[in-house]
This record gives structure tokens, sequence and C-alpha cells, in this order.
């Protein structure tokens, strides 16, 4: 079938987090909302139907999963990465980041360091600090518009002996690095070397662009697999993030089984079965609507880079190799970031994510949620170009 992303649906007064709740964090109850990591788009129809059917049902109990919905998780792996899995790595949790704060509290000690590499999605740094391990942060570095590993850095870190864990955002959220198959080989192995387990988020691994490949980290090299995890959903794919359904795969047993004990600990050890439906139903069905819902986020990227250029041309947009989110560059503003926060959440009432949300690399930096109809876009950036020109 043919889907029309351009048609608007109305979110508000859905208890939608992205349009809902602007009064309660601050902005104006009527601003633009282009912040949160969901699309404004009805996901793909045989996901709705799965979940019609589910409804219809009018029992909602306990569920778990079987082999066809494993059989749906590892066929989307294999025919779009070429990862093949085996079922007993995989262990389901409701979100990528419960799985995070799980395998910080399960894989580290308090006072363990942690890496990140800031810029980065906001949520790495929490549930570091929250869980009292500490942040070693090896910034990544802006290069003619590109941002690459500092691998001196990580590895002077590394080799201290404080690093136990290294969360890494792949593809990278917010900056939109698709990590090259060499620089993701050169980081296991200086983690192997220094006996620090990689925890790679890979939520957005569904979209990348222009011939980039997303390569899954367990899957480049055997040796690799004892001494990673993989974390996965169909969320942001397919735009399910409230049914709270994610998939990890753990292939180092004794790592699995501590995992495994974590979220025992906490209660956890059943998933929201409408995600389990969801889910399956997304991975064996919904590639029609994925390929031409990617085409149609594409070209507002190429949209958002142009209006920019033609319009604003002090604000640049740092071009996104993968994930639906663009990293917008306004420091040749000369604005402070309370100043520019308040130009663009207050006076033209568009509500995107400030760029220190991700850490002080990200001063005067703001991410933009492309994912939403192209007339939308193009109301915010009239809207914010009102407020910077003038």
């Amino acid at each position: 079938m043919k889907y029309n992303f351009d048609q608007i649906t109305d979110r508000r007064n859905t208890d939608c987090l992205k349009y809902d709740f602007a009064g309660e964090w601050g902005y104006p109850e009527d601003v633009l909302p282009l912040w949160v990591a969901d699309m404004d788009f009805p996901t793909a129809r045989p996901v709705i139907e799965a979940l019609k059917e589910q409804a219809e049902k009018g029992i909602y109990g306990y569920s778990d999963s079987k082999e066809d919905y494993y059989q749906a998780v590892s066929g989307w792996y294999e025919r779009r990465f070429g990862w093949k899995t085996k079922k007993e790595w995989l262990v389901k949790t409701p979100g990528i980041v419960f799985a995070l704060a799980v395998c910080v509290r399960a894989f580290t000690q308090p006072g363990d360091g942690v890496m990140i590499q800031r810029p980065v999605y906001g949520p790495f740094s929490r549930v570091v600090e929250d869980n009292a391990r500490k942040i070693v942060n090896s910034p990544l570095i802006l290069e003619q518009g590109r941002y690459y590993m500092d691998f001196q850095d990580i590895e002077d870190k590394f080799s201290s002996g404080s690093v136990k864990m290294m969360l890494l955002c792949s593809p990278h959220n917010p900056i939109g690095r698709v990590w090259e198959e060499e620089e993701l080989r050169r980081l296991e192995n200086l983690a192997l070397a220094h006996h620090v387990l990689l925890v790679s988020d890979e939520i957005h691994s569904d979209f990348t662009w222009e011939g980039r490949r997303h390569h899954v980290l367990m899957g480049l090299d055997r040796s690799y697999e004892e001494n990673t995890v993989i974390c996965t959903a169909p969320s942001k794919t397919f735009n399910l993030a409230g049914l709270q359904c994610s998939n990890i795969f753990i292939a180092n047993k004794t790592l699995r089984e501590r995992f495994c004990k974590e979220m025992k600990a906490v209660g956890c050890d059943l998933i929201n079965a409408a995600g389990l439906a969801a889910c399956k139903a997304a991975y064996l069905y919904g590639e029609e609507w994925l390929d031409q819902l990617k085409e149609y986020i594409f070209e507002n990227i190429l949209f958002l880079e142009k209006y920019c250029r033609e319009n604003m041309p002090k604000v640049r947009v740092i071009h996104p190799e993968g994930t639906y989110l663009a990293w917008m560059d306004f420091r040749s503003l000369g604005l402070d970031q309370k100043e520019l926060d308040r130009r663009i959440a207050q006076k033209a009432g568009v509500w995107l994510d400030t760029g220190t949300m991700f850490g002080e690399e990200g001063t005067g930096f703001q991410r933009v949620n492309t994912a939403c109809q192209r007339s939308l876009l193009q109301e915010a950036m009239d809207r914010i170009r009102g407020v910077i020109t003038d």
C-alpha cells in the first residue's frame, strides 16, 4: 500500500508527552514540538491490525513470547544487517534506557568508571550518575562538519584501569554519525585489550542515509561476542515507544545471567503484551512502510538543510548519516545558550531539545526531530527564522 506521510494526525489531548505536557515543562501551551524522538506518523498498517486483533480479544493477562517472536526479531536483523543471532542471547526489556541502567548495575560497582562520548543522548549520563558510578567522558571531535571518536583519548582513559564499561551510541544521537566498520573494530579491540565491556545502543540502526551501512557491533567478529551487549528495539523504527518492548542480545552466558538477575531484583520479568504483538508484526510485515517512511524523512532532512542555507545561513545543520534527528549549530549567532533557548521556545514557540541536554559539548546547538510532516517542519523553521534574523 502507499502511505501518505504528509497527512497530519492530531496528537493533542491524547495524553501525548510530545504535545500535551508543554505547560508542565515550562513551554507555551501552543508550542510546536519537534523535540522528543517519537514520530508524528501512524505506524505501519499491519502493526495497527495486530494490535486491534489483540485488543478485541478482551483479555490482557500475563504474556510472554515464543519461537515465532524470536524468528521475527532475528529474521529482521539477518535480512537488514546480515547479523545472525542465537535464541539464548535474547533478553526482552521494557525499554533500552532501562536496559542500560540494568547493565550499569549488573556489570559495574559503585564508583566504577563508565565511559560515554558527549554530546550524547542525555539518559546515558543519568543511568551512570543515578547509580553512583563515575562518568568518564571522551568528547567527540567536530572537524569540518563531521564528528569523530578521539581514539587516543579513549585508549588513555581505558589504560588507566578505572573504566569498566562503555556505553556506545550507534548510530549516534544527536550528531547523526553512522560509525564505520574500521572505527567500530578499533574501539572494540581497545576495549578487549583493556577489559572494558561495550554496551551498544543501536536503537536508531534502521535509519541510515545515502548508502551508509549500520554495522551491528557484535556481528563484526566472533571474538567480540563475549565482550559486547547489543541493545535494540522496534520503537524508533516503527513509532512504538509507548509500548515498551526492547530486545537485548547478550552472548556471554555469565553476563546474561547477571543481567537477568538484576532485572528480577527490581521485579521486572514480563513485557507488555501489546509491545510483543506490535514488535512481531512490525518485523514480519512492516518493511514496505519503513522503506516509504525513510524516503520521506530523508527528503525532510534535505529540506531542512536547504532551508537553512537559503534562509538562515548562519545556522549550520550537521549532515546526519543516520537517525531522523538533526543537530543544528547556532554558534555563529553569538548568543549564549539561555538566550538561544529563550528565543526558540518563548518567542518562536518551537520546542526543540537544547544542546546542553547532551553535555556541555552541545552548547550552541539544538536537536530537531525531522520525523514529522514537512509542513510542520517548515512552520517550525519559519518561526525560528523570525526570531534569529530580525
